[in-house]
């Protein structure tokens, strides 16, 4: 299945004229607590006037972590809908190390990484749902450089992991 496309954009007024977070009320999303790490590292490094933000997964905000390999058990529009989980944990992420996602200058670069079958050929619409979320956030800052790619697995076996690069103001 391809051309997975759901546009949840708010209009380009809404995007002038308001915050992230007003941004993310008008989507219905309320930030969970960040996920900790799952292993010997930290969710996030500040250098400079760059975070680098750890792989993160589709964990729901009561712990539950989706897995499964994508396109065999999990369909493309229920994987999409892990990117964009994963990226509100992102935004977790990001709203804990900043303390204010208003301090964000721009989402640089993302690294999807999707636990599918050999034959899947569909990453790119998977890893939209971050994408897609980002860019609803933050407007024209939230368009990033990005890679999808193809998984044999993930750990815990999710169906998708999601790292990234932003930019600070001053």
């Amino acid at each position: 299945m391809t051309g997975v496309c759901v546009n949840q954009f708010p209009t380009a007024a809404s995007k002038v004229e308001s915050s992230p977070y007003q941004r993310l009320a008008a989507l219905g999303i309320k930030l969970p607590p960040p996920p900790p790490p799952i292993a010997n590292f930290v969710t996030h490094v500040v250098e400079g006037n760059m975070l680098y933000l750890s792989g993160q997964g589709p964990r729901e905000a009561d712990g539950f972590l989706h897995a499964g390999k994508v396109g065999a058990d999990v369909g493309v529009e229920e994987a999409y809908r892990h990117a964009r989980l994963t990226g509100i944990n992102l935004l977790a992420v990001m709203h804990d190390a900043l303390g204010d996602l208003s301090r964000v200058k721009r989402v640089v670069k993302l690294l999807g990484m999707v636990n599918a079958v050999p034959e899947f050929e569909d990453h790119p619409s998977v890893i939209n749902g971050c994408s897609d979320l980002l860019i609803a956030v933050f407007g024209a800052a939230g368009e990033h450089a990005r890679s999808a790619v193809g998984f044999g697995s993930l750990p815990g076996n999710i169906t998708v992991e999601i790292e990234a690069i932003v930019a600070l103001n001053g």
